[in-house]
């Protein structure tokens, strides 16, 4: 009996996953700046004293978190060579879809014995966790950096980044030394925060600025040298892959997933090499995956109102006011078993930062002393894509 596997013999790769999101390149390139000012921020573990703050914020795949695992890898191979330096502890924490309480039960799991019971998920509160955490710092000594990634999906983070940065100064520990380094998607987090964690917080901002085409092209270079067996590729796929991300979010990822989704599509169709043609092929399947990446990446009450918003537009009810879209969002929210905002101003908070994310169009609306001036907004792109990832992300919730 023959198999369905009997005629794959041959693939265009050599190592695919240096393509992937996952991979982490052994050197970061076209990003010398950022590291020269993370370098500049670390520099206090070195000598033993108490570390900055560091935020860092950009737009996905602009290479934040590679750079910052870098950094981190960097600076404890450091520090294990310098006998002034104290034991650094490094700990990563991604906070999108949890809560104030989970990501400090997590740190405090983190830093348990081994043979110790978990810290348990219910009976106890943030404040019996945050007490615990401080316990173990303690316990272990030493320096403590703590990197958040995506923390401005994090809805208390006000709490988090004003209790650990202060855990010294305000005497809940006394051998431990904390920094916290901050990963945000959204250049305006920041505004976000209440004064005195601002205040408190003294960072360092480092700040990633989307790649150029040379800069993609640099970088694709060096990964398909790895990832592409001999004569697999042709340059100019290169170049369109990292001309379109370019073109498009300055995104690294997106030039990666359209030289691998190329790759793909020709090895598929039993071709070699991959040219602009299979890139191209590639350009619609990409788009797609990364919109339904950015949805996903929403906090839950954000996506029920991309979900109203989608819904009113195939009624062909858009442009659409907030209020038109609150009475929508609430019946979405109650059709998910979700308790909805309760206000029209949290419903315009997120309208504004969907707007401002490029999911929705706004319209500025002035009917003069009758009607007043207002906002009306429909989506910017293909409302089904929301709707189906909405379907999807709901079926694998229940």
């Amino acid at each position: 009996m023959t198999s369905p596997f009997d005629d794959l013999t041959e693939t265009v790769f050599a190592d695919k996953e240096v393509l992937t999101e996952s991979y982490q390149p052994e050197t970061i390139l076209e990003r010398d700046e950022e590291i020269e000012a993370y370098s500049h921020a670390l520099q206090d573990v070195l000598f033993n004293r108490e570390p900055e703050n560091v935020f860092v914020y950009g737009k996905a795949g602009l290479g934040k978190t590679a750079v910052t695992k870098y950094m981190m890898d960097e600076l404890s191979e450091e520090v294990a060579k310098r006998d002034t330096a104290d034991d650094l502890h490094i700990h990563t924490i991604n906070c999108n879809g949890r809560t104030l309480f989970m990501v400090v039960r997590s740190l405090v799991n983190d830093l348990l014995p081994e043979h110790a019971s978990r810290f348990p998920k219910r009976g106890l509160g943030t404040g019996d966790a945050f007490d615990e955490l401080y316990r173990q710092l303690d316990r272990i000594g030493g320096t403590h950096i703590v990197v958040f990634d995506e923390i401005d999906h994090l809805e208390e983070a006000n709490t988090l980044l004003y209790e650990l940065p202060r855990a010294r100064a305000n005497g809940h520990v006394s051998n431990a030394k904390v920094g916290v380094i901050g990963i945000s998607n959204d250049y305006t987090f920041r505004r976000t925060l209440s004064p005195k964690v601002k205040d408190t917080l003294m960072e360092t901002e480092i700040s990633f600025s989307p790649y150029d085409a040379g800069e993609l092209r640099t970088i694709l270079e060096h990964r398909a040298e790895r990832a592409f067996v001999d004569g697999a590729y042709d340059t100019s796929a290169i170049a369109n892959s990292a001309a379109l991300a370019a073109q498009d979010m300055g995104n690294a990822r997106q030039a990666l997933d359209l030289l691998r989704v190329g790759a793909e599509l020709a090895e598929r169709n039993g071709e070699s090499p991959v040219t602009d043609d299979h890139i191209e092929a590639a350009r619609e399947q990409v788009q797609r995956g990364r919109l339904e990446n950015k949805i996903r990446d929403q906090t839950e009450h954000a996506q029920y109102i991309l979900e109203a918003v989608a819904t009113l537009q195939t009624q062909d009810e858009v442009p659409a006011r907030s209020k038109e879209i609150q009475r929508k969002y609430e019946q979405v929210a109650d059709s998910h078993a979700a308790s909805p905002l309760s206000t029209l101003k949290s419903i315009q908070d997120h309208l504004s930062d969907l707007h401002m994310l490029g999911f929705l169009c706004r319209h500025d609306q002035n009917k003069g002393l009758s009607g007043g001036q207002y906002y009306e907004y429909e989506l910017d792109l293909d409302p089904a894509i929301v709707l189906e990832t909405r379907t999807e992300i709901a079926r694998h919730t229940e």
